[in-house]
């Protein structure tokens, strides 16, 4: 019989402490101790922060241990939970879904008790962490394969209260750009779990979830705004800047007609860069098929005024494959 998911330590004890969430053993593998550090500084905002979800998004993890090493020095009130890494194998593997039982962490919240793996860690992590947090961070990158400007991103929320909250938060990242994006989603999804328990929750996104040293500087410069922003340390913000940008911009998405798709299999060219502004039927890329040598390149434009915020960086893509992604100002 599965165990229930248990942590090695006390949450309240003050000060810096550390230990592990313990995830019960199962039919498909044994326990895992995902690595927990606590800091309390007493009364304050109750923040959760979380890296590795996705195992191929990798800038996560290591922004969340340089946090561990910068805050016991300059948080100055309230508590902070880090948890680099959620799903261990899936970034050992470098793989989006847990290897095992190949399963998307961020579709299986809030997860359960007696379920594979990857449910078994949303479980302990819908028990023991989430509640313990009024705001979650949750530190992702785009993906390989991708070229994508740093953002803070969120859904749309029905409840306007919480939904301006959430903005409000975003924003504080001072990011090149706060995303509200119309996706498909899921009721598993992580901030869809939190936002229904009343919680703020940011994503993070980053780049192409490739590690360099710019998107690492841009990345710790938006976590460390924002927590400055939440009162948990001091200092001014700074925005960080991004391809000659510093100034942020509020963008949303609609589902239906912002992502655009391949009609084919084949080689995508990227012919425009993230954050271009382009018209009605600009060129965005050139799709040349794979599966004929007489089959003509298949031009992908845009389909209104609009600006890039996510574009393929060259690659192989099959049918109905999202190959470029448009958003407009946020009109609130």
């Amino acid at each position: 019989m599965t165990e229930a998911p248990q942590l090695t330590f006390d949450l309240d004890k003050p000060g810096m402490n550390k230990g592990h969430l313990i995830v019960p053993k199962g039919a498909d593998c044994e326990a895992l101790s995902l690595a927990v550090f606590s800091l309390n500084k007493g009364e304050g905002p109750r923040l959760l922060i979380t890296g590795g979800c996705h195992g191929d998004e990798l800038e996560g993890p290591i922004v969340a241990r340089r946090l561990v090493e910068f805050l016991p020095e300059a948080q100055t009130c309230g508590r902070i939970i880090i948890v680099p890494v959620l799903n261990p194998s899936a970034v050992q593997a470098a793989s989006r879904n847990t290897p095992v039982d190949g399963l998307n962490l961020n579709r299986v919240f809030p997860g359960r008790t007696h379920g594979s793996v990857t449910e078994r860690i949303a479980d302990a992590v819908s028990r023991l962490l989430l509640p313990m947090a009024d705001t979650v961070f949750d530190l992702h990158s785009f993906g390989p394969g991708w070229d994508f400007p740093p953002a803070s991103t969120t859904h749309p929320i029905a409840d306007p209260e919480l939904m301006a909250k959430t903005i409000k938060m975003a924003q504080a990242f001072k990011l090149p750009v706060t995303l509200v994006w119309e996706h498909p989603g899921s009721p598993g999804m992580f901030d869809t779990l939190a936002q229904k328990h009343g919680k703020v929750f940011v994503c993070a996104e980053f780049g192409g979830g490739t590690v360099n040293f710019e998107a690492l500087a841009i990345y710790e410069a938006g976590v460390r705004n924002a927590l400055i922003a939440l009162g948990l340390v001091e200092g001014k913000a700074d925005y960080p800047t991004f391809r000659q940008q510093k100034a942020g911009q509020a963008l949303e998405t609609r589902r239906s007609s912002d992502e655009l798709k391949s009609s084919a299999r084949g080689i995508f060219k990227p012919c425009c860069s993230v954050l271009d502004e382009v018209e009605e039927g600009d060129l965005l890329g050139i799709l040349y098929p794979i599966d004929s040598l007489t089959a003509d390149a298949i031009d992908i434009r845009s389909p209104s005024k609009c600006i890039v915020y996510a574009i393929r960086s060259g690659a192989h893509v099959d049918v109905n494959d999202v190959v470029a992604m448009v958003a407009r100002p946020l009109i609130r």
